[in-house]
Parts: C-alpha cells; sequence; structure tokens
C-alpha cells in the first residue's frame, strides 16, 4: 500500500511540517525577520538619545544654576580668583548653551524660562555678594535687586487681576543687562589679580546705576500701559 502523497509532493523538498507556518509567512525556512519587540525597542532608545541630545542646552543651563550658590559662597569668604574662574565658567555656559539651542534647533518651553532665570540668579547674587563684602555701593545693590522684584511682582499681579502680561527684552534692558555682567567681570577681575580698576569701576557703577533706573521706568511704562488698556476684572457692569 502506498504512502499518501502530503503536501509536500512533487516539488522535490520535504518539509515538516513544523515549517510550513513560516514557509507560507516568510516564502522559505529562513529565520524570521526581526521581531516587533526588538523594533520597539530600537525606535525607544534612538527616541531617547534624541531627547537627551535635545536637552542638552537645558542640562548646561541648570549647570549654570547649580554654580550660583558657589561662586556666592567664594566672593563672601574672599576666594576672588576661584570666584572669577568660576563666573567665567558660568558665562561661557551661558554663550554654549545659547548657541546650541539657536544653531540645532534645540529650543525647548522650558528652555525659554530656565535660561533668563538662571542669568537673573547669577548677576543678582553677585551683587548681593558684592553688597555684603562692600565691594559696591549699598544704593546701586538696593537698585538692581529692587528692579527685579518690582518686575517680577508686576507680572504675579497682572497675572492674579486676570491680564497676563509678557515681559519682552528692551533695548535699554539689554543693555542694562550687559553693563551689569561687565561689571560684575570687572569687580572680580580687580579683586582677583588686584589690577588697579577703580576708575572704571566708578564709571560702569554711574552707568549700571543709570541704565538700571532707565530700564525700571521703561518696564513700569509698559506695565501701566498694559493695565490701562482693558476693563478690570469686576469693573463691567
Amino acid at each position: 500500500m502506498k504512502d499518501r502523497a502530503g503536501p509536500n509532493s512533487g516539488s522535490g523538498k520535504v518539509f515538516p511540517a513544523e515549517g510550513l507556518p513560516d514557509l507560507l509567512k516568510h516564502g522559505s525556512c529562513d529565520a524570521p525577520p526581526a521581531s516587533k519587540p526588538d523594533n520597539a525597542a530600537r525606535r525607544a532608545q534612538q527616541q531617547i538619545s534624541k531627547d537627551l541630545t535635545v536637552s542638552l542646552p537645558n542640562i548646561i543651563t541648570t549647570g549654570r544654576v547649580i554654580l550660583v550658590p558657589v561662586i556666592f559662597w567664594l566672593v563672601v569668604t574672599g576666594q576672588s580668583q576661584l570666584a572669577f574662574f568660576a563666573f567665567l565658567v558660568a558665562g561661557l555656559s551661558d554663550a554654549v548653551d545659547g548657541y546650541l539651542a539657536n544653531r540645532f534647533d534645540w529650543k525647548t518651553e522650558l528652555g525659554s524660562y530656565l535660561d533668563p532665570i538662571a542669568d537673573k540668579l547669577l548677576v543678582v547674587s553677585m551683587f548681593i555678594a558684592f553688597g555684603v563684602s562692600g565691594a559696591l555701593p549699598s544704593w546701586l545693590v538696593i537698585a538692581v535687586v529692587s528692579r527685579d522684584l518690582l518686575i517680577v511682582a508686576g507680572v504675579v499681579l497682572a497675572w492674579l487681576l486676570d491680564r497676563p502680561f509678557q515681559m519682552k527684552p528692551l533695548g535699554v534692558s539689554k543693555a542694562n543687562t550687559a553693563a551689569l555682567v561687565v561689571l560684575v567681570a570687572v569687580v572680580l577681575a580687580d579683586q582677583a589679580f588686584a589690577l588697579g580698576l577703580d576708575r572704571l569701576k566708578f564709571l560702569l557703577i554711574l552707568l549700571t546705576g543709570a541704565l538700571t533706573f532707565a530700564s525700571l521706568a521703561a518696564y513700569l511704562d509698559l506695565w501701566l500701559r498694559h493695565m490701562s488698556t482693558a476693563d478690570l476684572p469686576g469693573s463691567r457692569t
């Protein structure tokens, strides 16, 4: 009695029964391609790598925030040279994270808030430290700190009154920030290396004071005009 021919008869090949599912799916008995979990893991790894790359400017900015209390402590304890080089590193990090964000389009919403906050913390903390050590006149320290506090208070008040106010940098504000940074660098360099920059510091103090009051007046004018453009909540009938 002859054996009954199976589904492989006449083909010249004999396929084991357990190989039929692979044959029907892939057209051969070769190993199937990589499974979907492997592809998903690869995609997840690529996404993680992309997220880390995009967040690199924010990581650098966070490092600058961490440097703020370190530099403050170095200034108030009289370690001028270390404070100068730490401030230099912080300044370079600001330039690097800005370049990376703009050059490779690694901008994030977090970075748009974190970067100016880091800059303000660094500059204001330096002025407070200089006020404590007597390196800068107290009137200038009070003016610089009060300006930033008043701006923040104005933004918060507008938000509480349901009149959100977007603080945009003005030309005079940018000039003021540049003067603040230059003054801090000059004071630190003079303390660290005894360069005898008293006359330059005096001129910078006057310039910084004038720009601080001018920028505060400009922001106050913007805020008042913004708050008066529409009715306050509760005043409508």
